[in-house]
């Protein structure tokens, strides 16, 4: 008698609870794919990722502790264990631009999906990146060709996001370890790129084209 098909070994990174329980429910009726962990924040994804050895990883864009652009990066960057691949990384989120498609694809995701896509989608999704293909929205594809480059620096893009959650630059120096006046400098190189008006205007602007 032949051996059962290996299934593939799913792991969610969601920080809603009854979301990824449903994603988990729905995602175990398919007869090849197996969730074998779920975590509510990037870090403890990072963590579950390293114990476990996904085949895929599923996570949203937006998450505690460790974003999922986060989580794509240090996952590319992670030693496999022996015997082992890297898994493969599918952002499952609400945000719908260009932007976020181009960061998270550079970040190493092979797969960019809209969460009111039908779950039909997400299992051949999962399939098609196990596979080695990519996975991503087509519509969200055809928009990112025409979208105009992102023109901030990873740097800059940090210390903006932080000034746009209302942080003062005295915070935002002492968390990444830099003077007051620098972070100023970066603010004000953000702002400029931007055609902004201040520092929340251009966070704003970063955010609504997925920059941050």
């Amino acid at each position: 008698m032949s051996a059962a098909p290996k299934k593939i070994r799913v792991l969610l990174a969601e920080d809603q609870t009854m979301l990824r329980g449903a994603l988990a429910a729905l995602l175990e009726l398919e007869p090849d794919i197996c969730v074998i962990a779920n975590a509510p924040n990037g870090r403890e994804a990072l963590r579950l990722a390293r114990q476990h050895a996904p085949d895929i990883v599923i996570t949203d864009i937006e998450m505690p502790e460790m974003t999922g652009l986060e989580l794509a990066a240090a996952l590319k960057e992670s030693t496999p264990a022996a015997g082992t691949k890297p898994p493969r990384l599918i952002i499952l989120t609400t945000f719908a631009r260009a932007g976020y498609l181009r960061r998270a694809l550079d970040a190493g995701a092979r797969g960019y999906l809209l969460k009111d896509s039908p779950a039909s989608e997400l299992a051949e999704a999962i399939r098609r990146v196990h596979a080695g293909l990519r996975a991503v929205d087509p519509a969200l594809a055809a928009e990112a060709w025409s979208a105009e480059d992102d023109p901030l620096t990873d740097r800059e893009r940090q210390i903006l996001q932080r000034a746009g959650d209302g942080r003062t630059s005295a915070d935002i120096a002492a968390e990444l370890h830099l003077s007051e006046g620098t972070v100023r400098n970066y603010l004000s190189e953000a702002i400029a790129k931007l055609g902004a008006t201040n520092r929340v205007d251009a966070a704003r602007i970063a955010r609504a084209r997925g920059w941050l």
